[in-house]
């Protein structure tokens, strides 16, 4: 049996899935975080032989010292991360106890967006033209070497949080404001086109699993609209010839960065005149429950097909698209306490059948932060074999289901 060591194995949300996947995918698996054991969530604790407590994620020396101060007395065969942040700590922690896997080199071009890009422009991908800079005078200047409207995001970091679109000079001095915070970012030219995702799940270098996912409307604007009902929509074929150029392309950033074994994330543009551009790539799952969504379509466990790949670089079973299925974001309307759903009770009853989960802040709860965070004030997961009915679905949750706060 091999012993795998997970970091944080109990954030974000999904992360006790996955280890309940190593688990049930026959390993011993090891917790290693911030949590104390009685903080952890359930899951996590039921599937977990031992977890190993530490202060924090901020001193990685301490951490690597204090794990191999503890791998004397207890073997480790494998290191696996899928929260962003500590993806080059599970790498020098491989690197210290000699254990298969991506080393720090691999790891932090999936961190670095400026680095994931030079790699991608030496292997002939086409990515938008981009410069990193760490000064407000650098960001100017990129802008205008690039010509607007551009793009001002963090060259590290998950999701579409602190990224900006920039229309103008002027409107660059309003966006300079609001990331004064950030260290470093990539400044790069805009594509106007529709966005899609390209997911897999890796053993050995080759894709066993590969899905595309279609966001509707694309996260930059969803990110600016707050009535917007944000769609992320799973699709049951991927093979229609004006989506090819996805995957191949996703193929070949696999190729060019070396993954191997695990999950990937990538996000990629495709154009009014069929070009392809390549938008970024994470070696970890999708966020905002699209894992789910994946697997409302193929009703199987990719959490636990994941533990599988990464242990013995194979499916127990095979894995097949069944069904389009789609994940909408609720936000509510004005602020305070949700005091009112309305909507619901009439799409279940035309839509009963297709709707996978339902998952909405209780009557009470105050709002989340809709800039903070993906999902918002709720979720709903809908699915249907044909796409035109699935969209149907979908867009009808996404119009007519609504929250209300005060």
């Amino acid at each position: 049996m091999r012993t795998v060591l997970m970091i944080s194995p109990g954030y974000p949300a999904e992360m006790p899935f996955f280890v309940r996947g190593l688990a049930r995918s026959g390993a011993r698996v090891i917790g290693l975080g911030d949590q104390t054991v009685d903080r952890l969530p359930e899951m996590a604790r039921e599937h977990l032989s031992e977890h190993w407590h530490i202060p924090g994620f901020n001193d990685e020396t301490a951490i690597v010292h204090d794990v191999l101060s503890r791998a004397v007395h207890t073997h480790i065969d494998q290191v696996e991360s899928l929260w962003e942040p500590t993806m080059v700590l599970a790498a020098r922690l491989r690197e210290a106890m000699q254990v298969p896997g991506m080393s720090v080199e691999r790891t932090i071009p999936f961190s670095d967006k400026e680095a994931m890009k030079q790699v991608l422009d030496d292997a002939g991908i086409r990515t938008p033209r981009h410069f990193s800079v760490g000064t407000a005078d650098g960001v100017r200047a990129a802008a205008a070497r690039i010509g607007y409207p551009v793009i001002v995001k963090p060259i590290a970091g998950a999701g579409s949080a602190n990224t900006h679109r920039v229309d103008s000079a002027s409107e660059l001095e309003t966006v300079l404001a609001h990331i004064r915070h950030v260290p470093q970012v990539s400044v790069e030219e805009f594509i106007d086109a529709e966005e899609f995702t390209y997911d897999t799940i890796c053993a050995r270098g080759q894709p066993l699993f590969e899905n595309i996912c279609w966001y509707k409307p694309r996260p930059l604007l969803a990110r600016q609209l707050e009535w917007v009902s944000p769609m992320t929509m799973a699709l049951r074929d991927i093979r229609v010839p004006h989506l090819a150029g996805g995957p191949e392309m996703g193929r070949a950033v696999l190729r060019a960065l070396g993954f191997t074994d695990g999950f990937t994330h990538m996000e990629w543009y495709l154009k009014s005149d069929s070009e392809v551009v390549f938008g970024e790539i994470g070696a970890r799952p999708p966020g905002a429950r699209t894992v789910d969504v994946m697997n409302f379509a193929t009703d199987t466990d990719l959490f636990q097909r994941w533990g599988e790949a990464v242990l013995h670089g194979r499916f127990a079973e095979e894995v097949t698209k069944r069904y389009n299925a789609a994940s909408v974001m609720k936000r509510a309307q004005g602020q305070g306490r949700i005091q009112r759903i309305e909507g619901l009770a009439p799409l279940l009853a035309e839509y009963g059948d297709a709707v996978c989960a339902i998952d909405l802040l209780p009557i009470g709860t105050p709002r989340r932060d809709w800039l903070q965070t993906l999902i918002s004030d709720g979720i709903v997961i809908v699915r249907h074999p044909e796409l035109t009915a699935c969209t149907e679905i979908a867009e009808r949750f996404a119009t007519e289901l609504q929250l209300y706060a005060n």
